[in-house]
């Protein structure tokens, strides 16, 4: 591919990107004005945010945000953020260069606070503007129960999972369980 084409591609996608977003700040605007509270703010404000407020991003169904797990492929592969996407920190800012809007709201977080931090420099030393760290990363995810992926979340299901009968028999004491409550 030359370098011409390359650059037509970059500028087709800009562009389609630009009015992308155009036309999402109309719908959001003309569908805010009919709610009767207000939704949750769509932009990173500081440079670290609670998993509270990536969560209620996340439930609203925010678009537009990344969410970047700069651990090692192995500690991600085992259990992640569901959607994150494994960039270790050392080869950041590259390998997201190309990948990612500048403008584009990016939450980071790593195996401890301060690789979450440094990663979170390197991106905004790349030029990358809406850049916060995810504070007590993976561990404060799981402790609001967040969503979560990966070969070390799978759990054994236990002998009478696949058990119909036991499973009418678990499901009739429930209810009976409630009925009493009641």
């Amino acid at each position: 591919m030359t370098e011409d084409a390359g650059n037509n591609i970059q500028e087709t996608f800009q562009a389609a990107h630009e009015r992308e977003e155009s036309t999402l700040g109309k719908v959001k605007e003309a569908f805010n004005e009919k709610l009767p509270f207000s939704t949750p703010t769509a932009s990173i404000s500081g440079n670290t945010v609670s998993v509270h407020e990536l969560k209620s991003r996340l439930n609203w169904g925010e678009p537009g945000l990344t969410i970047l797990d700069v651990r090692d492929r192995d500690a991600f592969d085992d259990c992640r953020i569901l959607g994150a996407m494994n960039t270790p920190l050392s080869i950041l800012p590259g390998a997201v260069q190309n990948t990612l809007q500048q403008k584009r709201d990016i939450y980071v977080y790593g195996s401890s606070d301060e690789e979450s931090t440094a990663g979170a420099s390197v991106l905004r030393e790349a030029g990358f503007h809406q850049v916060a760290v995810l504070k007590g990363g993976l561990e404060a995810w799981l402790k609001i129960d967040g969503s979560i992926d990966g070969v070390a979340t799978n759990s054994d299901p236990g002998p009478d999972a696949y058990n119909v009968f036991a499973r009418l028999k678990e499901f009739a004491h429930e209810r009976a369980q409630e009925k009493s409550v009641k």
